[in-house]
């Protein structure tokens, strides 16, 4: 072990004293090399998804001092960045273990840098912090949430004036801060409640929670010439949470009444003990749901991650059994309902806009075309779809944006927020549910639909994980590889390959291959910013369903030789 990382091991030992968890794991891993290499190998890394990582000790963990110094840097940026009555930064947490510790202590050292702070008093879902961000002219915010990563994951979201998630460019100027500090001397504190006392920090009032959800409401596709029946049976699970209470009293006061609650996972709980991972991407974290699915007989299953921005569905087949939807069917269904109903009630803008991600299914742009909406394809990341808004927005075309979103279960609706909002799918969702099924269709019959009018596609994502030092090295050295040219995948002969390294499109420099396949087939290849992962992003374009999964098998057996 390098003698480097011993020494700042030591280090933490003797003055890592403001949190007795801290304590009680150096002491037990004094004799863990592995672990002790591990935690202090590197600084956990931050960029343009803020902070991410295990809790625990160390410089490469999330700990009130990783937090305490990333919250510094973000002072230091903001107070060279907005002269002194502007400086204010919006706070929100989620269920996370450890999160309100997290906001008090980021909130305490934005108080004792002279910026004011505004902090939800209860737990928020992301969406709420980036409204509150422009609702209260904040010069940045912070999300306290590891999204759905497993429960021992915490992380830190930063937020822009725009209500976005940082830039690329604001992330570098905000790291260049931070690498200045030492964790320990150079980082300026004041107690959370002597913040609340003097006034350096503030509660975020009942009435922009108010205000966010009227937002949202108001938004609705449906005109006063459509009558619904809104007592379809929605079952909904938090996954133990921010979304119970924005989701449940958006629908209700829409009037959607018949809505049944997983006891299970209701509750905020960091352990998350009936999902060990709540990602609404998994079918494992949809299982509870789906049980009570089944028992109530249910129309529609509806599940959020931890903080509130994605949300994941499943409904009844022809054979009444319960299908999960994908991001990208869920995402075509939306854009398709927005763009009808749109026509049909003449509120189409003059130049409308989809905002997708390169890796969100293709034939989204078709669906788009058909309408007469243009299509804008951004890197992965829903702040760079955000950002597009806010373009669109600078350029005067305020209303072109009418919808955006990612496979990976984000959607928006609306420019009220810039960042991808549950509580804004999950109203969105219902109401196309109440919509169809006013008319006798199924959800799974609209799709089927789409796939007649525009021919099927298939998207699936595939992730390998890659912990500490030994798996990022390994990482690199596959993204080395296939960067040193692939001929063909799976049997598909490559026709090109782009290189998002490169900055292609305008758009900015990413860590990101697509290949392009014969036959209208596709592969992307890229790590993820916010987890020890690479993901495989693979797209079929096939006659049906049954001939899209055989080809994607073969080129997903192939990638895995290459992955292990």
């Amino acid at each position: 072990m390098d003698s480097s990382i011993q020494k700042e091991y030591q280090r933490w030992c003797s003055e890592a004293t403001a949190d007795n968890d801290l304590i009680i794991e150096l002491k037990e891993i004094a004799e863990n090399k592995k672990r002790i290499e591990d935690a202090f190998y590197t600084n956990l890394a931050f960029g343009t998804g803020g902070l991410r990582g295990i809790i625990g000790a160390g410089t490469n963990r999330m700990n009130v001092y990783t937090v305490a110094k990333a919250s510094q840097g973000l002072a230091d940026y903001v107070i060279k960045n907005f002269v002194e009555k502007d400086r204010k930064i919006a706070v929100s947490y989620d269920s996370r273990n450890k999160s309100y510790l997290f906001a008090q202590v980021a909130s305490g050292v934005f108080a004792a840098n002279g910026i004011k702070v505004e902090i939800y008093t209860e737990l928020m879902p992301t969406p709420c912090l980036s409204y509150a961000v422009r609702k209260l002219n904040c010069a940045a915010g912070i999300m306290v949430t590891a999204s759905h990563n497993p429960c021992e994951y915490n992380g830190y979201k930063v937020y822009g004036s725009d209500g976005c998630q940082i830039t690329i460019e604001a992330a570098t100027q905000i790291l260049t801060e931070i690498n200045k500090l030492d964790i320990f001397h150079d980082v300026k504190t004041m107690d959370f409640e002597t913040g609340l006392r003097t006034g350096k920090i503030s509660n975020i009032g009942n009435d922009v929670f108010t205000a966010f959800v009227e937002e949202i409401k108001r938004h609705t596709m449906l005109s006063d010439d459509v009558v619904l029946d809104k007592n379809v049976s929605i079952i909904y699970s938090p996954l133990n949470g921010t979304g119970r209470k924005p989701v449940l009293r958006t629908l209700k006061e829409s009037g959607y009444m018949n809505i049944t609650v997983v006891k299970e996972q209701e509750q905020p709980d960091g352990n998350f003990p009936t999902c060990p991972y709540p990602n609404p991407e998994m079918k494992e974290a949809m299982a509870l749901g789906m049980e009570y699915a089944k028992r109530y007989k249910a129309d529609l299953l509806l599940a959020t991650d931890p903080d509130c921005d994605r949300v994941g569905i499943a409904v009844k087949n022809e054979n009444s059994e319960y299908r999960l939807l994908s991001g990208n069917e869920v995402g075509m269904l939306l854009l398709d309902y927005i763009c009808s109903r749109r026509q049909k009630m003449n509120k189409m803008p003059e130049d409308p806009v989809l905002i997708k991600t390169i890796v969100s299914i293709d034939m989204a742009e078709r669906i788009a075309a058909n309408y007469g909406v243009r299509t804008i394809n951004v890197l992965t990341g829903f702040k760079f779809i955000g950002e597009q808004i806010g373009l669109l927005e600078a350029k005067g075309k305020i209303n072109s944006f009418i919808f955006g979103f990612e496979e990976s279960y984000g959607y928006l609706s609306s420019s009220h927020v810039r960042d991808k909002d549950a509580v804004d799918s999950a109203f969105m969702i219902c109401e196309m549910f109440a919509y169809y099924k006013a008319q006798g269709v199924s959800l799974l019959q609209k799709l089927n639909e789409l796939y007649l009018q525009y021919g099927f596609c298939l998207n699936t994502l595939h992730s390998f994980e890659f912990e500490g030092a030994e798996g990022f090295a390994k990482m690199q050295k596959i993204m080395e590889n296939f960067r040193d040219g692939i001929k063909a995948i799976g049997g598909k002969r490559v026709l090109s390959c782009l290189d998002y390294s490169l900055g292609l499109a305008g758009l900015p420099k990413s860590n990101v291959l697509k290949f392009l396949l014969e036959d209208n087939c596709s592969v992307v290849i890229r790590p993820s910013g916010t987890e020890p992962k690479l993901k495989i992003y693979i797209s079929i374009s096939a006659g049906n369903s049954k001939e899209a999964e055989y080809l994607e098998g073969i080129i997903a057996k192939e990638l895995n030789t290459l992955f292990v």
